[in-house]
């Protein structure tokens, strides 16, 4: 992917927390991970803090292979001669972009067990600079289901003053918190962090006085002994650092680097999100989602799409295709072909596919077990139980019917592998969709025994990790679509490896939500996607992301074949702008409410061209607004198009920057303007 390389070079002479010698990431890693200095992170040790020991053990650093030019890892260890706890840095340092990342593990290298470890902050940092002022925290809730999701917040804090994240649940993106943040500080530069860790992180960002704010982060819940050659792991934590006047140059930076080094990968580039299609959902009680879906309407849904030429780049089969369905949510756990629908397996759905030239995708979810299925039944040494005589309101929310999966036990993880390897194999499945609908803190909790606090959770993160790591391998054209209730599941770690072709549970299709939703996620991930479930222009555009899922019903008489061929095509030909530099072009404002104009732009300076999506909500009065697009060239002249009524303007950068008037007398209605570099 091409990007300009004077804006990075800009960027990495000014790093935020370098002397005024320091130019690159490499420089901020050796500076900080020096055997002299105390590292960005820290634990308590016998009841100790490490800064007050770490300096004082025996230290080492290797350098690590990598593929990848522009990638520099180093491998930092600090060994406690007395006791054998070993700590294990692995640190990752870009030449293309200023980040740096680093993912601790602790080893126990004796034969006795260690002393308690506690407190472990995966990120103990802090930043300084020199113009003094209130630094300015932007973060967002996480989904529940809600219009609200990924809605953003703006957070002045002054000396003294902390704010506290994490996610509700054990899910990383559950509700009360993202694992994605931006503080911006005096002197217009800032530092953007990204967590990996699939459970329950915490990040806590502090300022400490008018000139220093600090970062603090790891896992919630961690209080624990390790047994002899016993290694466990801790959240990645990655900062970015820019330097602009405009926080977004943060943010589109992060979303390059994301795509460059943390995005799914096949054939050297990262793998581009599809337009997929819903194959049999529906029909009449007690039908829920594809519970009555069956072979020969799936087979036939594929030509029907094919007949009208909305031909999708995915077909989808979500849940309910397994044994017992019926209803879909109580039978997880019986992962069969429900051979009363599909007689002959799912082969001859996945061959009809491929037949017109598309991908399969099939729908799992693995590590809810319900009692009495299957895999309940077989394997109950591979679940974490909660009996229903427990009364613990420290458990949280938990249900007795569900069970985990247990991925922290390498056997049954090994033993999942295989078994979904083999089904996939078996049923020519090209994208493997995993859901997970229940909270797994509780049972974490539940599992753990004194003195081990939190390793039921490290355990399972680091098993999830490997199984899709797995998968991967074992596919390497795979591509995970990473659902958990919709998008709670998002941190780094996930989308590195996956992800959310479905980001929200939210109502169904409808669009103003839609469109709060990518106006939030933008921010930080370029690849995502929702449904479209009623064909229009409006719902359509309000979909539109780098993916999206049409759920659309071809037997309405009302759909227009015309429409959906347009819908199709649009899709195609918007997608590659998504994955460009992103905009916000109406404030942050009663977003979630139907009276606002909202309006975005997505920039590709490498191509010199863009598009402007605006949408005047049904309950909003105002008939015009007037936005202002960014990241333009100031004397460029550039060609502009407002498609929905063919008026052409010449304009320059700077006049654009300006204002733009958009104009709408429908409610609910939209507009999309394409501009580009003459």
């Amino acid at each position: 992917m091409k990007r300009p390389i004077i804006l990075l070079v800009t960027l990495m002479v000014a790093f935020t927390g370098f002397s005024a010698v320091d130019a690159t990431s490499h420089d901020w890693i050796v500076k900080n991970f020096a055997k002299s200095a105390v590292p960005p992170f820290s634990f308590v040790y016998g009841g100790k803090e490490s800064k007050t020991f770490i300096r004082s053990w025996e230290y080492r650093m290797e350098k690590l292979a990598t593929a990848d030019p522009a990638v520099e890892k180093s491998l930092y260890s600090w060994r406690d001669p007395k006791t054998g706890l070993l700590v294990k840095c692995t640190v990752t340092g870009y030449s293309d972009f200023p980040a740096a990342e680093w993912t601790i593990e602790f080893k126990n290298s004796s034969k006795i067990n260690t002393p308690l470890i506690e407190k472990a902050k995966a990120a103990d940092y802090t930043f300084r600079y020199d113009q003094e002022g209130s630094v300015t925290l932007h973060h967002s809730r996480g989904s529940s289901g809600e219009r609200s999701d990924f809605e953003g917040y703006e957070d002045v804090l002054g000396a003294g003053k902390n704010i506290y994240m994490t996610p509700s649940g054990g899910r990383s993106s559950d509700n009360t918190a993202f694992p994605f943040f931006n503080v911006v500080m005096p002197g217009n530069q800032g530092v953007l962090t990204a967590i990996g860790w699939t459970g329950k992180w915490y990040a806590e960002v502090k300022q400490s006085d008018s000139k220093s704010w600090s970062l603090n982060a790891g896992m919630e819940r961690m209080k624990l002994v390790l047994y002899p050659d016993e290694q466990i792991r801790t959240p990645e934590v990655c900062l970015l650092f820019w330097k602009g006047a405009d926080r977004m140059v943060g943010h589109n930076l992060f979303r390059q680097f994301v795509l460059k080094h943390h995005s799914r990968m096949i054939n050297g580039k990262f793998a581009e999100l599809p337009l997929a299609a819903s194959l049999g959902a529906g029909g009449p009680q007690p039908c829920n989602e594809h519970s009555c879906a069956t072979e020969s309407y799936c087979v036939a849904m594929t030509q029907r799409f094919k007949q009208f030429g909305i031909l999708p780049e995915v077909f989808w089969i979500d849940a309910g295709w397994y044994t017992g369905c019926g209803s879909w949510w109580d039978h997880v756990g019986n992962w069969t072909v429900n051979t009363n629908n599909f007689p002959n397996g799912l082969k001859p759905v996945s061959d009809a596919v491929h037949g017109v030239g598309a991908k399969f995708i099939l729908w799992f979810e693995p590590e809810r077990v319900y009692a009495g299925s299957n895999f309940d039944q077989a394997h109950p040494d591979f679940l974490i139980r909660i009996p229903d005589t427990v009364k613990n309101p420290e458990l949280g929310r938990f249900s007795p019917v569900n069970r985990l999966f247990n991925l922290g036990n390498p056997a049954a993880r090994e033993w999942l592998t295989k078994y979904i390897s083999d089904f996939i194999r078996a049923n020519g499945i090209d994208y493997y969709r995993q859901d997970f609908n229940f909270d797994p803190y509780p049972y974490w909790k539940y599992n753990d025994k004194p003195n081990r606090i939190g390793v039921t959770e490290i355990r399972h993160i680091e098993g999830l990790y490997a199984y899709w790591d797995a998968l991967l391998s074992n596919f390497p054209n795979l591509i995970i679509d990473n659902c958990a209730s919709g998008g709670r599941r998002l941190d780094l770690e996930t989308i590195t490896r996956s992800s959310p072709l479905w980001r929200t549970d939210y109502d169904y299709g409808e669009p103003n939500g839609y469109q709060s939703h990518t106006y939030g996620l933008n921010f930080y991930l370029p690849l995502h996607g929702t449904g479209n479930v009623t064909a229009s222009v409006y719902t359509f555009r309000s979909s539109m992301s780098t993916a999206m899922v049409s759920n659309w019903d071809l037997y309405n008489g009302n759909n227009s074949q015309d429409l959906l061929q347009t819908i199709t095509r649009d899709f195609k030909r918007l997608r590659p702008y998504y994955y460009g530099d992103y905009y916000p072009l109406t404030p942050n404002v009663k977003i979630t409410t139907d009276s606002i104009w909202l309006s975005y732009q997505q920039n590709r300076p490498d191509h010199g061209d863009g598009i402007i999506l605006a949408f005047r909500r049904p309950a909003c009065d105002v008939e015009s607004i007037t936005v202002k697009p960014k990241g333009l060239e100031i004397n460029a002249n550039y060609s502009v198009l407002f498609e929905d009524t063919g008026i052409k303007m010449i304009k320059t950068g700077a006049e654009l920057m300006k204002g733009l008037l958009l104009q709408n007398k429908e409610k609910p209605g939209s507009l999309l303007i394409i501009y580009k570099k003459q």
